[in-house]
């Protein structure tokens, strides 16, 4: 199983240490509500609607505080961005009902939008000006770039931690790496890993801002410098070989021929008629058209983050739910979450949007499902439709589950093809994780 495989990239030991000395005793960690209050008070939001459009204006103020040049910023060391986090879904009974699914555990969604709160308080403590109550910032999640787990079930009546810290940084955005773990029998034992990249913004979140440089202190923390610059290759390297730019390879076409000659009307051929139209879906196969499920959400002002568009953890929360339905829907038993990776957030939604998703099975391998969950946000007023999120998770089904099919093979490639060919790529990738 991948998850007796998963190897948790998690801060070393002595790493943890590090960051956490200073603190005397075992002092009361925050909560996600108190996350959140805070982020509040760092950008002066407030909780009342009519009021909150007002506190928006006033931010205009701040843009005089924004640094001109990266260098004139102090440096920080990884530690002054590390936090914990609790929350006590074991010692508070009353907040587990918001955080409870049907099967007995805790709804992955929920935790999605914990992260995304938690990476932007940590972004915000690394950038911290001692004289300035407000910060001028505007960070903002630019892309989740992994989250792999390595426990089936997250118990409802357990404590949990999350851990974090900024590990890289550019001139304008910051690299997050976080850690959640759970309670059991009095230590707490890893659950996820997750890596996000945060982005700063001038106080109108129009334009980029510098952050402040940071400077790894020991070999370990940069070891972890390394690998926020190797993940920024890496990502670089996805982008520019995506099927949006480039053609498949030679590889990845026979394997689009193969599925096309495999689902060819045999019955047709001995007829001497076969034709690209008489297709057969193979044995214990779905055809990818077939695979999917659609959703929509009105974007009410509840949904709302610190910035007045909607929350980026709402949008994960409502991605992964449609995502987890279409798994289940198709490999009919309950899947559980594997990974998610490279969600990036291409434009914001505003608060009133008709926010359209579609969950569509790209790619499926034994037990594993790859699911692609695209949003846009739909205009009434202009009929214009606009991709605001793609979002890619990787779910293991309990029960070996039908081969999906791409159908069309109309020009040189159809979408579904390419769609069939991208999930495979992700699914490749995740593996090679985990």
């Amino acid at each position: 199983s991948a998850y007796r495989l998963c190897i948790m990239r998690k801060l070393p030991s002595v790493l943890a240490r590090t960051l956490t000395s200073g603190t005397s005793g075992s002092p009361v960690l925050p909560d996600m509500s108190e996350v959140r209050s805070k982020l509040r008070d760092i950008v002066g939001a407030s909780t009342n609607w009519r009021d909150h459009v007002q506190a928006m204006q006033e931010r205009k103020a701040l843009h005089t505080l924004l640094a001109k040049r990266q260098e004139d910023l102090p440096p920080r060391r990884m530690k002054d961005s590390y936090l914990e986090v609790i929350l006590p879904l074991g010692s508070q009974p009353e907040i587990r009902e918001k955080y409870l699914n049907v099967h007995n555990s805790v709804r992955f969604g929920r935790i999605l939008e914990d992260l995304d709160s938690l990476g932007v308080l940590i972004c915000y403590t690394h950038t911290k000006q001692e004289m300035q109550p407000r910060s001028p910032l505007s960070i903002v999640t630019a892309l989740v770039d992994k989250i792999n787990l390595c426990k089936k079930i997250i118990y409802p009546d357990c404590d949990i931690k999350f851990t974090g810290n900024v590990s890289w940084v550019g001139k304008t955005s910051m690299e997050v790496r976080m850690h959640m773990l759970q309670l059991h029998d009095g230590d707490y034992s890893p659950v996820l890993d997750a890596t996000f990249v945060m982005v700063a913004r001038d106080p109108e979140n129009k334009r980029p801002a510098f952050v402040n440089p940071i400077i790894p202190e020991s070999p370990e923390e940069e070891e972890i410098f390394k690998q926020g610059e190797s993940n920024k290759l890496k990502r670089t390297a996805f982008s520019t070989a995506s099927l949006l730019k480039m053609a498949p390879t030679a590889e990845e076409r026979n394997i689009v021929h193969d599925i096309f000659l495999n689902t060819l009307d045999t019955r047709q051929e001995r007829k001497g008629t076969v034709s690209f139209r008489s297709r057969k879906l193979p044995p214990n196969s779905v055809w990818m058209e077939d695979a999917k499920l659609k959703g929509l959400q009105i974007c009410h002002p509840q949904e709302r983050n610190i910035f007045n568009r909607i929350f980026g953890g709402f949008l994960m929360r409502k991605a992964f739910e449609l995502g987890w339905a279409t798994a289940c829907s198709y490999g009919g038993s309950r899947p559980f979450i594997v990974s998610v990776d490279d969600i990036m957030f291409q434009k914001p939604v505003e608060v009133g949007s008709l926010l359209l998703l579609s969950g569509q099975v790209c790619y499926t391998e034994k037990n594993y499902i790859q699911i692609r969950v695209h949003s846009e946000v739909y205009n009434a007023n202009t009929r214009e439709h606009h991709t605001t999120n793609t979002f890619h998770f990787t779910f293991i089904s309990e029960n070996e589950v039908p081969q999906v099919v791409p159908k069309t093979y109309g020009g040189k490639y159809s979408i579904k093809s390419m769609l069939y060919l991208d999930g495979k790529r992700h699914f490749t990738a995740v593996m090679k994780e985990i």
